[in-house]
């Protein structure tokens, strides 16, 4: 796991996000019950006693993955809990068509961290109508999710129909993707890239 680092990780977090929405629209889930491993403790509803690892701070500062304390300490009070078997604990929350995900560990401890988090587009046509998600947040969170799923392969047919000319990061790379092109081509280094390993495979030498 990554370094951890200390004080409360969503911290006086207020119950609106950056965009200044709020976040009281998710519906909550129920706690995770039958799907907990055998002898796991439940983690804490409290985000305030969460600490984050260095992983997790990237997430938050990288442009185009969409975590954000605020929705991060929604999904701790108010989302549903599950146990996946991948990874642990999963704290999620939808809000206009889009589910966040926040991975907690070490929630046996006094010291339970926020792992990691992403963000997929789970109602399309309720993000594109809402005032939270533009039509390019969406489209980004779409590819990204869509080179995730299967992050080996070329996916050409998977990537031409996004259109995302603000550019995200992924891997080491600063990417976008204009209409019928079959691949994200980097704004720092000009390389073009296919699927999520080629991406992440290879650092970017800017020109």
């Amino acid at each position: 796991m990554a370094s951890r680092q200390g004080g409360s990780g969503t911290e006086d977090v207020s119950a609106t996000d950056s965009h200044g929405v709020s976040l009281t629209n998710a519906p909550a889930g129920p706690t995770a019950g039958d799907r907990r491993s055998e002898g796991a403790s439940l983690p804490p509803r409290d985000p305030s006693v969460y600490a984050q690892t260095d992983h997790f701070r990237r997430r938050l500062r990288q442009t185009g993955r969409y975590v954000s304390l605020p929705l991060v300490a929604h999904a701790i009070r108010d989302g549903q809990l599950r146990y996946n078997s991948a990874d642990g604990w999963r704290f999620s929350a939808v809000v206009d068509g889009v589910r966040l995900v926040t991975v907690v560990g070490d929630t046996s401890t006094d010291s339970p961290v926020l792992v990691t988090g992403w963000t997929e587009v789970v109602d399309r046509e309720r993000a594109l109508g809402s005032d939270r998600w533009s039509t390019v947040d969406v489209e980004t969170i779409t590819l990204r999710s869509s080179l995730a799923a299967d992050s080996d392969r070329q996916c050409p047919g998977v990537i031409r129909p996004r259109v995302v000319a603000r550019p995200f990061e992924l891997g080491d790379h600063s990417v976008s993707t204009a209409p019928g092109e079959g691949y994200v081509e980097c704004h720092d280094c000009g390389g073009r890239f296919r699927s999520k390993r080629a991406l992440v495979e290879k650092s970017c030498r800017r020109r």
